[in-house]
């Protein structure tokens, strides 16, 4: 069974699905590993170092997809990818497929077996596969880093001869992973931090990191899934929640905001009106800006600048910390592919409640219950 890495394509993408230490994880379960030369280079990781490990280095691309029965990837393939996967072999990624049907049905023409590792489940026993997790952790601590380099201020209080420096003030909307660890970032640099999120639940997390729990009155019965993550609320809930959210923007620093609905558009938060109301060289992060944004005018990719204030849209936070983003997504992905050998030998149990949670595209057909209505429209 022949495991193919590839160099990711996608631009300013610089991690690797596969390091050199899961690759010996992967031999060893009787799995034969080829890696595209250079493939780990943007991670700092020589062909020699894989080599060690026990993979071996395809001399090119066409010969890496020609031999491959699993495709592991960070990102979904582009179309020059897709022509080359052989039918029959599965392919393992973040596949973004609610906003990639085309790619989805294009795959499932091509007969490819398709696994979105932004569908693994949310259970005890995919926590060690949960890249969602792994990449929103990096993309929270980035946030408050480049959030500290922007604002024209320190983080921290300090007492010196020539008078004391109050801290910054820093509010983190959503108290997910991302959130969370932007929170504990930015707590550790020095500021003083608030969060908000629209499940009550998360209060007590939210004051382990160090932040005080912002509460405002709205009705927050059913704000969470079953899968942990907030839902999408109406439109009358965001009407009311950003009247009462203008004050607490106006009054701090620096705002990082984290809220995504999965499948969905990001819920507009932050409004022109509460950019106007917020002090000159203030910074927003909005970690929703690829799916438009938590801030109007947010550009994905970008940064603006309204009414003084600089809104951050860069959606590449993981890509930037290459080295131990590669780190987590390796054992991520590895984790979930070992989960389907036995005894040397791969397959697809749709009685696994992980395979069967991510699986997109099975022998032909979009299986999973999620997409499958959208691709029917």
């Amino acid at each position: 069974m022949q495991i193919v890495v590839p160099k990711e394509t996608v631009p300013n993408e610089n991690r690797v699905a596969l390091i050199p230490a899961s690759v010996s994880a992967l031999t060893k379960a009787g799995l034969d590993v080829l890696i595209e030369r250079g493939a780990g280079a943007q991670c700092f990781i020589l062909d020699e170092a894989y080599e060690k490990a026990g993979a071996k280095i395809a001399p090119d691309v066409d010969a890496l997809y020609a031999s491959a029965d699993i495709v592991i990837k960070v990102r979904a393939p582009e179309e020059v990818e897709v022509g080359k996967l052989r039918e029959g072999c599965s392919l393992i990624c973040l596949m973004d497929a609610f906003f990639r049907l085309d790619l989805v049905q294009q795959l499932a023409e091509r007969r490819v077996n398709v696994f979105g590792l932004e569908f693994v489940p949310r259970i005890t026993r995919a926590q060690s596969m949960d890249v969602l997790s792994s990449m929103a952790a990096i993309a929270g601590y980035r946030a408050v880093i480049q959030s500290a380099e922007l604002l024209p201020k320190y983080f921290p209080m300090l007492m010196t001869s020539a008078g004391t420096i109050t801290p910054s003030k820093v509010f983190v909307i959503g108290a997910g992973v991302a959130g969370l660890m932007a929170i504990a970032t930015a707590k550790r640099l020095g500021a003083v931090v608030e969060a908000y999120d629209t499940r009550p639940a998360v209060k007590e997390q939210v004051e382990s990191v160090g932040a005080k729990f912002v509460e405002f009155e709205l009705e927050t019965e059913g704000a969470e899934d079953a899968g942990g993550y907030a839902k999408a609320q109406s439109d009358e809930f965001y009407r009311k929640q950003r009247e009462q959210m203008k004050a607490k923007v106006a009054s701090v620093d620096v705002v990082i905001t984290t809220a995504a609905i999965p499948g969905k558009q990001a819920p507009v938060l932050i409004t022109d009106d509460m950019l106007e109301a917020m002090h000159p060289g203030s910074v927003i992060i909005d970690l929703a800006a690829e799916r438009g944004g938590n801030t109007e005018g947010a550009v994905a990719g970008e940064i603006v600048e309204k009414h003084g204030v600089k809104i951050v849209g860069y959606t590449d936070y993981p890509s930037r910390s290459s080295v131990h983003a590669s780190q987590l997504f390796s054992k991520n992905i590895t984790t979930f592919l070992l989960n389907m050998v036995k005894e040397g030998k791969y397959a697809i149990d749709l009685e696994d409640e992980i395979v069967k949670g991510s699986l997109l595209v099975h022998n032909g057909q979009v299986v999973h219950e999620r997409i499958k209505p959208l691709i029917e429209k």
